[in-house]
């Protein structure tokens, strides 16, 4: 009887270990705009500990009982990525976290020594591998390389309080929440090449700028958290235009925070006080689609800060996809608070007559 017993024990374990191998899948499916309008996103998953990645977790929990994973998002102010991986910031581990996705694991970046980091909040990964984050703690933006090593960190301590950072060309430009401005650093010698902004409320004027992001074209894109809008300046620092302004209504903000831009020139932007995020026309400001809302649901943010877009890692996530909806590009979501940290949404195209199986979180009372 033994043989049997241990027979049927380790095809028990090798199903187990199958099944552990398989993400975990939301309930339901979550359209924005909801439908009959025609979906324009699909929200996918939401990744808080390791486990949700799916490895491992169910044959751990047979053989030893429930047991969550030690590694999990809390507090996530910045998001970047390079292929196969997600890097986010966290406010309350005070580390850059790494999603693997093809290894369905989290790491963090080697921050010892001179690389230790005290409160990074922005992350962005350049063409060469290279991982900028801007460190509030240290005042300074600190620099590791293609293996995650630390490489070098700009700025005099204290020169600036960064919250975030673009690097475009050979200029490194600085969010600096304190002073009101943007400091552009040459990348090569870390000189201050010019600035941008001041403090104040009229055009090109800032009042607590949290996040920033460069397009392809170099034009830089600020959240002027304060003055509750985002302006859009040149390559030279020119001031062009601004979008949104304080109200409750489509295209206004509350407390808006990160934001990033896609390839058709629409720009993301994470609104804390509404708790979802709005999509505009880069060009002329009009705003073009909301997506996500307050609660515990799938698809729901909770105080959102962080958002990011990513062509890369399509692969990864098609198995969440609605099969009538192609994916196009992934859109990364950080919640500072709540069960779900960092959720993900797919742009995509629908190509189906009907919805099936359809959800959609019901709307905040009073909001």
């Amino acid at each position: 009887m033994k043989p049997v017993i241990y027979l049927v024990i380790s095809g028990c374990l090798m199903l187990l270990a199958a099944c552990a191998q398989t993400p975990k899948l939301e309930q339901g499916t979550v359209f924005y705009p909801a439908p009959p309008e025609t979906p324009r996103i699909q929200f996918l998953v939401s990744i808080t500990a390791e486990d949700d990645l799916g490895k491992s977790s169910d044959l751990r929990e047979y053989l030893l009982g429930e047991q969550k994973s030690e590694k999990q998002l809390v507090r996530p102010f910045g998001i970047a990525h390079d292929k196969g991986h997600i890097y986010v910031a966290d406010k309350t581990i005070k580390k850059i976290i790494v999603i693997d996705l093809a290894d369905r694991s989290f790491s963090y970046i080697k921050d010892i020594k001179a690389g230790a980091l005290k409160d990074p909040m922005g992350v962005v990964v350049t063409d060469d591998g290279y991982k900028y984050v801007a460190d509030a703690g240290r005042g300074q933006i600190v620099v590791f390389n293609e293996r995650n090593e630390f490489s070098r960190a700009y700025g005099d301590e204290k020169q600036f309080r960064p919250t975030s950072v673009a690097v475009y060309g050979n200029k490194i430009y600085v969010c600096d929440i304190l002073e009101n401005e943007i400091e552009v650093l040459d990348k090569d010698t870390g000189a201050v090449l010019s600035k941008i902004g001041k403090t104040g409320q009229a055009e090109g004027e800032l009042h607590r700028p949290t996040h920033l992001i460069v397009d392809d074209a170099g034009n830089l894109f600020v959240t002027d958290a304060l003055n509750f809008r985002i302006q859009k300046f040149d390559q030279n620092g020119t001031y062009i235009r601004s979008i949104g302004e304080l109200g409750t209504y489509p295209g206004t903000f509350g407390r808006p925070k990160g934001i990033d831009i896609d390839k058709d020139g629409h720009i993301y932007t994470a609104d804390a006080s509404f708790e979802l995020i709005q999509i505009f026309d880069t060009e002329t400001g009009e705003p073009l689609l909301p997506f996500g809302k307050f609660g515990p649901a799938p698809g729901s943010t909770y105080l959102p800060s962080a958002v990011h877009v990513d062509y890369d890692n399509v692969e990864y996530f098609t198995q969440y996809a609605d099969p009538d909806f192609k994916l196009k590009y992934l859109i990364y979501v950080g919640n500072m608070l709540g069960n779900h940290k960092l959720n993900v949404y797919g742009f995509g195209e629908w190509t189906g007559t009907s919805f099936k199986n359809v959800y959609q979180p019901p709307e905040r009372e009073g909001k």
